[in-house]
Parts: C-alpha cells; structure tokens; sequence
C-alpha cells in the first residue's frame, strides 16, 4: 500500500494513541449490553498472490484454487478486487462456494462511487453494489468505503447523507484519508457532527496504522466491529512491538464492549503478510486463550519444496 509508505522509519513514534472520546461514547451506549464473545478475523487483501505458492499455498496449486487454499490458512479477505468494478453473481458465488462457513468477505466500495461520483447521485450505483453483495450469503462481512484524500469535512454534509440513505443493518465502515478530518479547525463542527452520526448510525471506520500518517491512527470507534488496516514495514522488530500493543489493545477494547474486530495485514509487494498475519493470530491465542486457527507456513514462511496439505 502507498498511502503513507515512507523511506525510513527511524525517528517514528509508532505508540498506540488512547482513544478518542467519541470512542468513550461508544463504551458508555454499550455499559448496559450483554457482553458476547469476542470474535476475531485476521486477513490479508487479496489471495491471487503466486509468491505464497510453497509457503502458505502448497507447490504445484493451480490459481483457480488460491482462494480456497487462502481460506483454510486464514479467516477474512479485505476484498479489493470490487473496487475495480462489480463481479456477477455467477463469480461472487463461486468464491463464496470456495471458504468455509466461518470465512467473511470485505468488499470495497467501487471507485466510481468513492472517487468518481464522490459520494453525489450515487443511489443507483450503490443499490447495484448492495444488491451484488448479498450472494455472498452469511459469508459477507463489513464492507468499507475508501475515500480519498482530497475528500475532506467540506463535503461532510454529502457523506452524511449518503450513508443515511445506506440500507438499515448493511455494514459498513468508512475510511477517511484527508488531513483535514484530524485537524482541530475550521470544520471542527463538521467533523464532530459526521462521527456522531456514524455512531448514532452503526456506521463504523476504518483505522489505519501506518508509518506515514500516523492521523489515520485515530482510535475512534462509532461501533462494536472495528476495521484496522495494519501496514508492516517488511517486519522490522517495531512491526512485533506495535502488533503486541494492538493485541493489548484489542483486549481492553472487548473489555468494555467489543464484539468483533477485523485485522487486515499490508506489508510491501505483500511479500511477508502470511508472517504477519500468523503471529498475530498466535499472540491472540496466547493472551486471550483463544482458539484461532494458526496458518501453517512452510519453513516459517520461507519457500520451501513441502506440500502443506
């Protein structure tokens, strides 16, 4: 992922930031509420990656089977694939019919509706892309909206009407990449009223922790599922220290609340997510006493001449 890739990582300060006090509303709506389970998904964003083939994909696996080899080392997919334009039902099927049960798929919002149309006239595009989703069955989870970073709180009137006009109970959680809506400014007024209605709502957002923008590490949460977009840096010690301190963080989260949390893996080229991803699902089997599946990587995710199934 570009967005807010950097050259050197020295002097960054990756410390977990405490969260936001729209988040604390977030815990006061939900004092009162039966505590469930925590469910954890942890994933990658795609699975078409033929540089997995030896260490989470056995050799010798042809492409029309990554999906399903994908979906029995790990849970969840950010599905970006959608973004480009909508799959029939025919394909959506068919990768549906590909995971088991437990998988969840996490659409991305098309661009023509996220960057084209920017939000404006875009019912009968939206309608399209809700309608398309719902033949993955039970195996859909949130899909989120990635806006761009020009999409600043002058156009949160636009955003705020949009996502009134989404379906009651559709998922959904929005990425907001623009400066702007972590500024204390102008649009303060703006920018609280969008996250108060994102909560009032059930709509989520997505947090990205990334070297380069360290904003988009915003820990405000405006539902019980959260959406974190974690970007490595080809798994530099501090990638353990801040998985560790997401781990922690989750915990204190299903603590006060928490129902389920999504946990999408980016690294460069995608080379060394598979690593990523299974450490964390280990740590959060060593905390919490979980019982994630732990992926199965060939040599410790070195390539290697076994077949893993």
């Amino acid at each position: 992922m570009e967005f807010g890739k950097v050259q050197r990582i020295d002097n960054i300060d990756f410390t977990l930031p405490p969260d936001d006090a729209v988040t604390e509303q977030l815990w006061t709506r939900l004092s009162n509420v039966s505590r469930q389970p925590l469910r954890v998904h942890v994933g990658g964003t795609e699975w078409g990656r033929s540089s997995w083939v030896g260490r989470a994909y056995p050799l010798g696996i042809k492409s029309k089977d990554f999906l399903s080899s994908y979906s029995r080392q790990f849970d969840t997919v950010e599905l970006n694939t959608l973004f480009y334009g909508l799959q029939s039902p025919a394909v959506i099927e068919r990768w549906a019919s590909s995971v088991g049960s437990d998988f969840r798929f996490c659409p991305k919002f098309p661009e023509t509706i996220s960057h084209k149309l920017q939000l404006a006239n875009a019912g009968r595009e939206t309608a399209d892309f809700v309608e398309a989703l719902q033949y993955f069955g039970g195996k859909l989870g949130p899909s989120f909206l990635q806006l761009s970073d020009r999409y600043g709180p002058d156009r949160a009137g636009i955003l705020q009407q949009y996502v009134r006009e989404l379906p009651p109970g559709f998922q959904v959680a929005v990425e907001l990449r623009s400066e702007e809506w972590f500024r204390q400014g102008s649009y303060g007024a703006a920018i609280r009223e969008t996250f108060e209605l994102f909560l009032e709502l059930g709509i989520g957002t997505v947090i990205t922790d990334v070297a380069g923008r360290r904003d988009v590490l915003h820990m405000r949460l405006t539902n019980p599922v959260a959406f974190v977009r974690f970007v490595t840096n080809s798994l530099h010690p501090t990638d353990y220290q801040r998985a560790d301190a997401w781990v922690e963080r989750i915990g204190t989260w299903a603590g006060k609340g928490l129902r389920e949390v999504y946990i999408f893996v980016h690294s460069p080229e995608e080379v060394t997510s598979p690593e990523m991803m299974k450490y964390l699902v280990g740590r959060m089997n060593e905390r919490y006493g979980m019982a994630m599946r732990v992926p199965n990587l060939v040599n410790g995710g070195q390539p290697g001449n076994l077949s893993l199934f």
